[in-house]
């Protein structure tokens, strides 16, 4: 009887939400009639094919020449540099330019050769990823030395290592950073996480990068599965020579950063911002960050300029170094002027996951789920640490944005997930300075970081589905008023209670398998407190139906706890 009084409930806030969710689409449909039929992905993919041939760090040539045809592509679109502009101009763009506190890298070439080959073991046009970032050049003709495999740190004990090159599958750069100074001619390393699928993606290299050292130049190279058991054998039959030879150039350079705005016709003051950053070498990150919200850019300037869309708020894209430039874009509020009300990073987001696996996700804003992660709640392969309840930030962000991809998700047959909180790109500035912020992403990938992240695995299909969703938001967003609000409180309170109704269904397992009741009863009390600040969030753009909504909330939650008690 119980079971099907459990059943009977949850069947009828499935009903309450989907509801609630059709009241939200009245809102969030007209635009994605808009963006549908006009976001081809063509631009995003085109802009990814140009940032992804280049090795990119913040200053280097691949960075820059990034951040040029950015603005090309937005002066195209009717964007107008800002010291050109005039007072009626709402497009606009700027480039910022800083000083760098430390020179800028890039590669140029490199090949690993074992003594007596004909060939090379590993070359840099087929690995690109092989030279750690900031390792300085050899000479021309390279060097030889003898290989030393270490397997751990008595391998290291009393040897002489001058002439020495240090191989390791055991021990990362740090721990064999004194071999450098004990006069080791350079380091090879084998680094390869388990979720990149080593042993079947044989020849797949994770990018990595050392401390740079202007006084003492030093090198190192990654090592692919393959390259590192070509190395083990060969040293395992005797003593073994290895040529390498490493062209890399680290010079002085500044550090650029894109931003465009659309200012708001009714409350220019108030912002919704995108960030995507351009620095790391691979397609789908970020080149496909950096594809999908130029095109975003330069699609909502033709919208307006065709008077088929208004905002009423400002947006704001930005391109630039990870976190760094969203920081100071955050800090810098004089140059900004209007309020950062929401952020949203894309990072990521064009993944073809019939070959990297994976999904797409949301990352949520820190919610419960990111101290108890059960249910079908779960961290993604790059891991979240277990967060406290003062760390939490409620706010009706989350469940605003999982449903209007949900709805996209459901129009193009495409698959949406969340994950916990984990952290690790450019929403943490937001998050960090009391804003709204979430990622747009995918995990795990098989080619993550390595240099097999190239163009043939980015989809433009998924380029148009997650822009969508972006853009949808944004326009929902930006274009809220009282009436956005209450329907905005509706779904919060109807997710709240689904929220609520599968934790307390989890926690009646647990308390059947003998675990403390009073234990699940703190994460029902913690996830209604969140809720509770999620309702709250939403009176800024003016709800009239938070207080009504929490007491109902509070008391189908006291029911909850009082049957958890018995």
């Amino acid at each position: 009887m119980h079971r099907t009084r459990l059943l009977l409930l949850f069947l009828f806030l499935i009903q309450q939400s989907f509801a609630q969710e059709l009241e939200i689409r009245k809102t969030s449909d007209p635009y994605f009639e808009l963006v549908r039929p006009n976001y081809t992905g063509e631009l995003a993919y085109n802009t990814v094919a140009f940032v992804e041939q280049y090795w990119r760090v913040a200053g280097n040539t691949g960075f820059n020449e990034s951040v040029y045809w950015i603005a090309e592509k937005l002066e195209e679109a009717g964007y107008i540099l800002e010291e050109n502009a005039k007072e009626t101009h709402r497009l606009t763009y700027r480039i910022e330019r800083r000083k760098m506190n430390r020179p800028t890298w890039e590669p140029k070439g490199s090949e690993l050769w074992i003594a007596g080959e004909e060939s090379p073991l590993l070359s840099f046009e087929s690995n690109r990823n092989m030279i750690y970032q900031y390792s300085s050049s050899t000479s021309e003709e390279g060097v030889v030395g003898e290989l030393l495999y270490v397997r751990d740190k008595s391998d290291l004990q009393g040897v002489d290592l001058n002439g020495k090159i240090v191989f390791s599958d055991t021990f990362g750069y740090r721990n064999l950073l004194p071999a450098l100074n004990e006069g080791a001619l350079g380091l090879l390393i084998y680094d390869m996480p388990g979720y990149l699928k080593p042993e079947k993606n044989k020849t797949s290299i994770q990018f990595r990068g050392i401390r740079y050292q202007e006084e003492k130049p030093v090198w190192a190279l990654a090592l692919s599965y393959e390259s590192k058991e070509a190395l083990k054998k060969r040293y395992e039959s005797g003593r073994t020579k290895v040529r390498v030879k490493v062209d890399t150039k680290i010079y002085e350079s500044e550090e650029l950063t894109i931003i465009a705005n659309i200012r708001g016709s009714e409350m220019p003051d108030e912002s919704l911002v995108f960030s995507a950053h351009i620095q790391e070498p691979g397609a789908n990150d970020n080149a496909s960050g950096v594809g999908a919200q130029l095109e975003m850019a330069t699609l909502t300037a033709k919208l307006i300029d065709e008077e088929d869309l208004e905002l009423n708020r400002t947006l704001t894209f930005l391109w630039g170094d990870e976190i760094r430039s969203t920081q100071r874009y955050i800090e810098d509020k004089e140059r900004r002027k209007s309020e950062i009300i929401w952020g949203i990073s894309l990072d990521m987001v064009g993944e073809n996951t019939d070959l990297t696996g994976g999904s797409f996700l949301i990352e949520k804003m820190p919610d419960p789920s990111a101290i108890w992660t059960r249910g079908e709640d779960k961290h993604s392969e790059w891991g979240g640490s277990v967060m406290k309840k003062d760390e939490m930030t409620p706010h009706y962000f989350n469940d605003f944005i999982i449903n209007i991809f949900e709805q996209q998700g459901e129009y193009a047959s495409w698959e949406v997930n969340t994950n916990p909180f984990e952290g690790g790109s450019d929403h943490i500035p937001f998050l960090y300075a009391d804003i709204p912020g979430l990622l747009l992403w995918h995990f795990t990938d098989q080619f993550y970081h390595t240099d097999q992240d190239r163009l043939d695995k980015v989809s433009q299909e998924t380029l148009k589905n997650v822009a969508t969703g972006a853009l949808v938001s944004a326009f929902t967003l930006l274009n809220a008023n009282v009436e956005t609000a209450n329907q905005l409180a509706k779904l919060t309170l109807t997710k709240a209670k689904e929220r609520l109704q599968t934790e307390f269904n989890l926690s009646m397992v647990s308390i059947q398998e003998g675990n403390d009741p009073n234990a699940e009863i703190e994460i029902i009390k913690t996830w209604t407190d969140w809720y509770l600040g999620a309702l709250s969030s939403i009176d800024h753009l003016g709800s009239t139906r938070t207080s009504a909504f929490q007491e109902e909330l509070r008391q189908f939650s006291d029911g909850q706890i009082n049957q958890l008690k018995k």
